[in-house]
Order: structure tokens, then C-alpha cells, then sequence
């Protein structure tokens, strides 16, 4: 339950966020990727996404820190679960704004042609997407 390459690419995938190196950060990701920017709100495929990384560095300030708590990672042949504690430290308008988050992430990749990881769906909001789409009733 613990692939250290999947993890490892997490790991960089934090880094590349906490730098706003958002073209290394598309690496990351397959063509046809989802990011849940916020419940209700997705971003679709690499320039979507890369758009989206860049609007929330603005929102925060340019203050934002990512990085991972516990991982349970579940793999079955080419595509693999990650379910994570995520740790975000943020800053936004004013350094009254500031304040550390801890959401309970669900990654999934999936292995491509070449035989690397990519992830297809990075979902920081995790089972909080089904409080958001009840209140939508």
C-alpha cells in the first residue's frame, strides 16, 4: 500500500506548486487531467489546470505551501488511488488571512505508454465534494 514512486512524484508535485513553477508542474499530469479547483469548480486538461495554479497563487498571495501528511496509496494493474492527508499553509489578502488547512485528498494515476505515472484526477477536497454537491439539491 505504499509505492514510493508514486509518492516521490507527490513530493515533487508539492515542490513544483510551493515554487509556482507551474509548467514543471504539468509533467505531473496527462493530457486529460482534472483538478478540483474548489467544489463546483474543475479544471480540465494541462492549460486549464496550469491557468487554474496560477489564479489560486494570486488569490493567496503568492503564499501558498503544500505538502503531504499520511498516504494510503491502492494499485490495481496500471491505475493507482491515493488517499492523503494534505497540509496547506496559506496566505491570502492580509497576513490576518493566514492560516494552515488539512484536507483529506484523493489522487488517482494512471500509468501511461511510456511507463511513468501521471496523475488523472487530483481532488485536494477528497469526500468534502459530497457535503458541496448535497447542498446543491
Amino acid at each position: 500500500m505504499h509505492n514510493q514512486e508514486i509518492k516521490q512524484l507527490i513530493e515533487a508535485a508539492d515542490d513544483a506548486i510551493n515554487k509556482e513553477d507551474f509548467e514543471g508542474l504539468m509533467e505531473f499530469y496527462s493530457a486529460d487531467a482534472v483538478l478540483v479547483v474548489r467544489p463546483g469548480v474543475i479544471a480540465k486538461g494541462k492549460a486549464q489546470i496550469r491557468t487554474a495554479f496560477a489564479a489560486i497563487a494570486e488569490f493567496v498571495n503568492h503564499n501558498l505551501t503544500v505538502k503531504q501528511g499520511n498516504m494510503c496509496i491502492l494499485e490495481a494493474g496500471d491505475t493507482a488511488m491515493v488517499l492523503s492527508r494534505t497540509l496547506l499553509d496559506v496566505g491570502q489578502k492580509t497576513d490576518a488571512d493566514h492560516h494552515s488547512i488539512e484536507r483529506k485528498a484523493t489522487y488517482v494515476f494512471k500509468r501511461d505508454s511510456d511507463n511513468r505515472w501521471r496523475c488523472i484526477i487530483d481532488n485536494s477536497y477528497g469526500a468534502e465534494l459530497l457535503d458541496a454537491a448535497e447542498q446543491e439539491i
